[in-house]
């Protein structure tokens, strides 16, 4: 994996795609925890230290990497583990990522979305901490948060420290179906809802809290560096794009409504400069807005339906606050009529990102949105009591 001989011409080119209005994004007074470097180095004196992280792991209005902050400060990092998408955030969803070197630090890059997703035991041999810095959207099935629960348990196992340092959460949500025994993987790992309501650092709490971990009963030696001057409401939009299909805050917001298409024959416009804003299949029955998957570097070199056009919705300026709703998939799956039977191209996937079979079922038998979503209740409200043990910060206005 060839990575960028300087940081700032990454971030220039990550910040240029991800076309939003920062200072009018970002609460008032807002300190990440990336940012309280002073507690940073406080935790890591005279320690070897790993570096689980990303292109959204800047810092200082967004002009620094964290990798380069710590290391002009004498950090003495081994090596950086990088998570699905790469170092650069770069690489199409599910591509084989491959260890590699920075080029301008000379620093290992080790894989987790390769041979392995969770560190070995060699890998962490010369390591005392790993700094798990990475921004989260929010989503169950969203992978970074699989990849903090692996380097959880190889801390775990391998008797290592790891330190959190939390971001918002832009999709500050609690609602959908929580995922059920047997239908845990990659995409969802734990029992919550698609939509989880926490920051990455309250999730790491409750991996860790619940005896998620299938390792070391003793569990993680977990520190979380809290943000200061956030509460959970308080709106976020990202400075840099989280993965490369997520250009923007629309495409963010309606990322865990849209993320089922997936598992059907609906294109969600990947291979296009506005994925997750836009549905679309090679069938003018199910729209007039047509648009047309290409393989598009930066985004998908191999998208579904690639060079044909494909009918539906634009999704692009529509006013969407965020939260979850089954209303676009109901949409196309009424559309389909006598297709419906075709309409769940991968059964399995689409029962894994929705965490049971129970959804897909209640689909197929003519259910209607509100009566599905009253039969995830009794699940919501026990999740929101469990999640109360493990809030940070100060709940819902």
């Amino acid at each position: 994996m060839r990575l960028f001989t300087c940081w700032r011409c990454l971030l220039f080119v990550c910040v240029a795609s991800f076309s939003l209005n920062i200072q009018a994004s970002q609460t008032e007074n807002l300190v990440l925890g990336a940012q309280r470097t002073d507690v940073i180095l406080r935790n890591i004196a005279d320690k070897r230290v790993a570096l689980v992280v990303n292109q959204t792991s800047i810092l200082e209005n967004q002009e620094k990497h964290l990798l380069d902050v710590l290391l002009a400060q004498g950090v003495n990092i081994r090596k950086v583990f990088a998570p699905e998408h790469g170092f650069r955030g770069t690489a199409d969803a599910g591509e084989t990522i491959k260890d590699s070197k920075d080029q301008k630090t000379g620093l290992p890059i080790i894989s987790l979305y390769g041979k392995n997703k969770k560190p070995t035991a060699d890998q962490l041999a010369d390591v005392d901490v790993l700094i798990f810095d990475i921004q989260d959207i929010g989503a169950r099935f969203y992978t970074f948060i699989s990849t903090m629960h692996y380097v959880m348990e190889a801390c775990a196992e391998n008797d290592k420290e790891l330190l959190v340092l939390d971001r918002p959460n832009p999709n500050d949500f609690v609602d959908g179906p929580v995922l059920k025994p047997g239908f845990e993987s990659f995409v969802g790992m734990h029992p919550i809802p698609v939509l989880h309501g926490l920051t990455v650092g309250e999730l790491a709490w409750m991996i860790n809290g619940e005896g998620w971990l299938k390792s070391d009963p003793d569990s993680c030696k977990l520190k979380v560096i809290k943000m200061e001057n956030w509460r959970h409401g308080d709106p976020y939009w990202l400075p840099v794009k989280p993965s490369p299909n997520l250009p923007n805050d629309q495409s963010v917001r309606l990322y865990a409504s849209l993320c089922f298409f997936e598992a059907t024959n609906v294109s969600v416009g990947r291979g296009t400069y506005f994925p997750f804003q836009v549905l679309g299949v090679p069938d003018p029955k199910y729209g007039e807005f047509t648009f047309t998957p290409i393989s598009t570097p930066g985004f998908d070199l191999n998208p579904l339906h690639k060079n044909k056009t494909c009918y539906g919705v634009d999704l692009r300026e529509l006013p969407f606050e965020g939260g979850f709703t089954l209303r676009f998939f109901f949409d196309f799956y009424k559309k389909a009529g006598k297709d419906q039977a075709l309409f769940f191209t991968r059964a399995n996937w689409f029962d894994l990102l929705s965490g049971s079979k129970e959804l897909r079922t209640q689909i197929i038998k003519g259910l209607g949105e509100e009566e599905i979503k009253a039969s995830w209740q009794n699940d919501l409200e026990a999740y929101k009591k469990l999640r109360k043990k493990y809030l940070l910060y100060e709940d819902y206005r």
